[in-house]
């Protein structure tokens, strides 16, 4: 007997599409997946140019792993502590994994700032640790403030199975795309006349995909704008250590000490997915001045709590001084010699980079000449042809909510020298053959069209949220 499948005995969450799969962002992850780059096998084939992933230091940790073959239980020299490793662990986490943790995080900031282990709470990654610290803070209907252009993965991570909103705040390549008060203070006014009840602000610092940092007066106004609206700020700074060069990287925890706020509002998100180049390690975590954010967020990491072989390991790492004094100085020169090669790549044929970008594993790529209209569709058009043609998987700025076309986010550390001058000699070959029709950058009525796609695209989904009757807001933008 064959039996079809029904979605009425499936959940609306499963059956929806709140995941954002269908995202030219995940597109393109599926055009490299379908024909991935290889030099020899298949030279034709696609570029992966869409992962932010840090693989330009990878000798240094394999170095570091032979020669410490006891911070693993599953070699010979440390298999006397499989048994304690092995056994339950409680929520908190191993005791020397968080104590070493909080000394690379103060490390990343030029040990300018301390962190207190017992305040670390663990999750699956930073995108657990996003979805974890919304459920604390919001209810389903609830929402945050989120200056644009911003990762795609947040319409996942904070809505998908929360109900919370995402309001974006449009800031422009006039001013770098930097974030204004003014900008701040209107999405928070529109939210408010559409009844939406604002919960917190989510900064990513520094950005992705801006590649650029907040500097002190910005991280000063935003404090003083939640202290004032009395909503959260989460701070992303999963890139903390990714600062390549001047001006330095400025935390927030640097700005809570030198201006008077409610600290309850202020809650870090972290992980070692980009600073240290293990994703696949799953170590994310929930910083949280908020005594009761803290105690909140520990429970609820029963849900995705990193393995203790693995916080065994990342202990010991960590815990070696010299070792990762020396990580963060080649990791910072690796990538700041990265991003002058490519960026100095893009420059032979007229390509242009987001000037102020200092950190990441990215840049903001400028090619608003070679589209044929300054639209949502002209950038998708465009995006289209580098996919299949070009056979480069980049990300479009429309993915990441900006609201000027022909912007395109693309990755640099996740590939070897060979590779990076594969991709700069295809983005070559297709401008030069595409000079001719390329066009100065006009300021254009873009605007409206552009709303309406991105309305029916990030809140559609939720109009079959599993958290209904709460209505759903239309979508809310501010102008910087």
């Amino acid at each position: 007997m064959v039996f079809k499948l029904n979605n009425q005995l499936l959940s609306k969450i499963a059956t929806g599409k709140g995941h954002g799969e269908d995202s030219p962002y995940f597109d393109g992850w599926k055009a490299y997946d379908s024909d991935p780059y290889h030099p020899t096998k298949n030279p034709s084939g696609v570029i992966q140019m869409g992962l932010a992933e840090n693989q330009l230091c990878f000798d240094l940790i394999q170095e570091w792993i032979k020669n410490n073959p006891k911070a693993s239980i599953c070699t010979p020299e440390g298999a006397d502590e499989f048994r304690d490793i092995a056994i339950f662990q409680d929520y908190h986490g191993l005791e020397e994994f968080r104590i070493a943790l909080a000394k690379f995080m103060a490390k990343g900031r030029g040990d300018r700032v301390t962190f207190d282990p017992d305040r670390i709470v663990m999750s699956g990654g930073a995108t657990g640790a996003h979805e974890m610290i919304a459920f604390c803070l919001a209810d389903p209907g609830d929402a945050f403030l989120v200056p644009t252009p911003y990762y795609p993965g947040f319409d996942r991570d904070l809505r998908w199975r929360t109900g919370v909103q995402l309001i974006p705040v449009d800031c422009e390549s006039s001013n770098q795309f930097k974030v204004t008060r003014e900008a701040l203070e209107y999405a928070y006014e529109m939210a408010q006349l559409d009844n939406i009840r604002v919960k917190g602000l989510l900064i990513t610092n520094p950005s992705n995909p801006l590649g650029t940092i907040l500097d002190r007066e910005t991280l000063k106004s935003i404090v003083n704008f939640v202290n004032e609206k009395n909503i959260h700020l989460v701070c992303d700074e999963i890139y903390a250590a990714t600062v390549f060069s001047q001006p330095e990287f400025v935390s927030i925890s640097e700005i809570i000490e030198e201006v008077e706020c409610n600290l309850d509002l202020i809650h870090i998100v972290y992980s070692l997915s980009k600073d240290m180049g293990f994703p696949g390690f799953r170590v994310g975590i929930v910083y949280s001045y908020n005594d009761a954010v803290v105690n909140c967020a520990r429970k609820m990491s029963s849900f995705g709590l990193v393995s203790s072989q693995t916080q065994h390991m990342i202990a010991s790492m960590l815990s070696d001084d010299e070792f990762v004094e020396n990580f963060i100085m080649q990791s910072k020169n690796r990538l700041a010699s990265r991003y002058s090669n490519f960026t100095k790549g893009l420059a032979q044929v007229g390509i242009k980079c987001l000037k102020t970008s200092n950190a990441g594993l990215f840049v903001w790529m400028d090619l608003r000449r070679l589209l044929k209209e300054q639209t949502v569709e002209g950038e998708t058009a465009l995006w289209r042809v580098i996919i299949k043609d070009v056979k480069l998987n980049v990300s479009p700025g429309s993915s990441f909510h900006c609201t000027e076309p022909g912007w395109f986010r693309v990755c640099f550390a996740n590939m070897d020298d060979q590779t990076m001058e594969v991709a700069l000699s295809r983005i070559r070959t297709f401008v030069l053959k595409n000079k001719e029709a390329m066009k100065p950058v006009k300021k254009l009525c873009w605007q409206g069209s552009l709303k309406l796609s991105f309305s029916s695209r990030i809140y559609d989904d939720f109009v079959m949220s599993p958290h209904s009757p709460i209505p759903q807001s239309p979508l809310v933008r501010a102008r910087t």
